[in-house]
């Protein structure tokens, strides 16, 4: 078994997590190659994934930024990848649902399971009317969500997960804005603190956004947050905790449309963020597209999307393992 792992040592708290992985993955006969993504590497890692198909496995490990932007680099590659969960909040692995515990993530490696799943892609004008592309593996939004990421920076590495909720308090009236929005054609006007789109929008506390949002459907979600200040959004965070998934009770002052094309405008440039990772420009306009079924993702069977590997089960759907001890 040959396993390429590209590690960003720089998110989270520092854990040496992945090298207990890493031992727990790898039997005598094995390869395994170790990369570090620097932190400001111009390349972003895609000189790290160069021979990515010469291996068995890749497992991609970081936070959220740094997990979306190497799915991003291996889209429709046909290369099995393993997401390690490295850092802060960690909401894209909490998304896929596997189990968090280096020896049992090592296990559904050696197993070989895997299911096909979509990422997003965006595409935005900043101020001065320059094009940027990225992918994105959770969400990416321009308004309050971004001003959170853009104020929260300073204190993630000291007070992880806390740091969005205090950036989040202080600023208890946002500023509202007006958003055009062309979901597949149709054109809405909406006035909110934020606008989102989203691939996956399970969040802090297994709490869903919205409703029946998966990373294999092809499709992504846009989500309009209509409140004045910041206080409303207490609601439907607790109405959150109750119905987790937001079937029974719903999302008092959010709406959503669903998509595979959107275009998002703001009256005025606005500060964006793409999976928690803040954008230096100001942005006036957006358009996001699904990538559909282009990532191949190792899945265990605790995760959410176990039923979903069908279509070529490794050995049958038997526990025999696809690369064994």
């Amino acid at each position: 078994m040959r396993v390429l792992i590209v590690h960003n040592d720089a998110s989270g708290f520092g854990s040496d997590a992945i090298f207990e992985f890493q031992r727990a993955l790898l039997r005598a006969g094995d390869e395994g190659v170790l990369r570090l993504l620097e932190k400001d590497a111009s390349d972003k890692g895609e000189s790290l994934l160069v021979d990515a198909e010469e291996f068995d496995l890749v497992v991609v490990s970081g936070g959220d930024g740094t997990v979306s932007t190497l799915l991003y680099l291996l889209r429709n590659r046909d290369v099995l990848t393993c997401v390690f969960p490295s850092g802060t909040a960690n909401l894209f692995f909490a998304n896929l649902g596997n189990v968090a515990v280096p020896s049992s993530l090592a296990r559904a490696c050696r197993m070989g399971r895997s299911v096909k799943t979509d990422l997003g892609e965006i595409l935005w004008l900043d101020e001065n009317n320059q094009k940027h592309k990225r992918g994105f593996a959770l969400m990416a939004g321009m308004g309050f969500d971004a001003q959170i990421m853009h104020a929260a920076v300073p204190a993630k590495r000291a007070m992880g997960q806390a740091a969005y909720f205090a950036a989040a308090l202080a600023n208890p009236k946002p500023e509202i804005r007006r958003f055009r929005i062309t979901v597949d054609g149709q054109t809405f006007e909406r006035t909110g603190i934020t606008c989102m789109i989203a691939n996956n929008a399970m969040i802090q506390g297994d709490i869903e956004i919205v409703p029946d949002c998966t990373m294999v459907d092809g499709m992504l979600d846009v989500i309009v947050v209509e409140v004045d200040i910041t206080a409303k959004l207490l609601q439907p965070l607790f109405i959150g905790l109750v119905d987790h998934e937001g079937k029974r009770i719903g999302r008092p002052y959010l709406e959503s449309f669903r998509g595979r094309d959107i275009q998002v405008s703001s009256t005025s440039p606005v500060k964006m963020e793409i999976d928690g990772d803040p954008i230096n420009e100001h942005v006036v306009a957006f358009r996001a597209r699904a990538l559909p079924e282009c990532n191949k993702l190792v899945v265990d069977s605790f995760s959410r999307y176990a039923q979903e590997t069908g279509g070529e089960p490794l050995f049958g759907g038997t526990e025999e393992m696809a690369f064994p001890l």
